[in-house]
């Protein structure tokens, strides 16, 4: 009767724990607060030129993580601060990842960035930069391609502004677009992309990535 006793309160105790434990509030998987693209999609064919002179393409994005940004070398605002920003935080993308991690900065003023003045802009923020640019016929169904979009001058025009995206798009070590961080409009502000939430997002993507 007494072994009955003590095996009724244990499976009780056992109930109660259980209860207990569900009742408490469990801790929810941080999720990104970027754009995932779930499938990650595929980049169409492409073909531009790098900035250590060598033709790119779509191969050269497998085997790295790429943060793919829209500028150019005469913007005076949102490009080279974007570009400030990622050099500063370049350490701790670096240090989320075993496989490498790259920023492409495509330049989308294909008249005044010859391939030397791309190279002297994006090798300025370090080795983990790399300059691309094509003429419009290539660039502009690339940009498109990535959710992106930038403005063409008028014929003619010399000196003139770009408008263009300022947000980055994260391609895959298999070289499909995974995410991509828009930038936050503040009213007063550049908009510009937070690289708190960058480096967060980041983490977190390349935690549960499978290569």
């Amino acid at each position: 009767m007494q072994k009955l006793v003590l095996t009724l309160v244990g499976i009780g105790a056992l109930i109660a724990g259980f209860l207990v434990f569900n009742g408490l509030p469990q801790t929810a998987e941080p999720q990104p607060q970027a754009l995932v693209y779930n499938p990650p999609r595929a980049l169409a064919p492409f073909t531009l030129s790098g900035h250590d002179g060598e033709l790119v393409s779509n191969q050269q994005l497998h085997g790295q993580w790429t943060l793919l940004f829209t500028g150019y070398t005469f913007c005076p605002d949102i490009c080279p601060t974007t570009m400030a920003d990622l050099r500063r935080i370049m350490p701790q993308l670096v240090s989320a990842s075993e496989l490498p991690v790259k920023v492409w900065m495509i330049s989308v003023d294909p008249l005044r960035d010859d391939v030397q003045r791309v190279k002297s802009y994006a090798s300025f923020f370090g080795d983990e930069f790399y300059g691309v640019r094509a003429e419009h016929p290539q660039l502009y169904p690339f940009v498109t391609d990535l959710g992106l979009m930038y403005s063409i001058p008028d014929e003619g025009e010399t000196d003139y502004l770009v408008n263009h995206s300022a947000a980055i798009v994260l391609v895959d070590p298999n070289g499909n677009r995974h995410a991509i961080f828009n930038a936050e409009h503040q009213l007063g502000e550049l908009p510009t992309v937070n690289m708190d939430k960058l480096v967060s997002d980041f983490s977190i993507i390349a935690k549960r990535f499978r290569y």
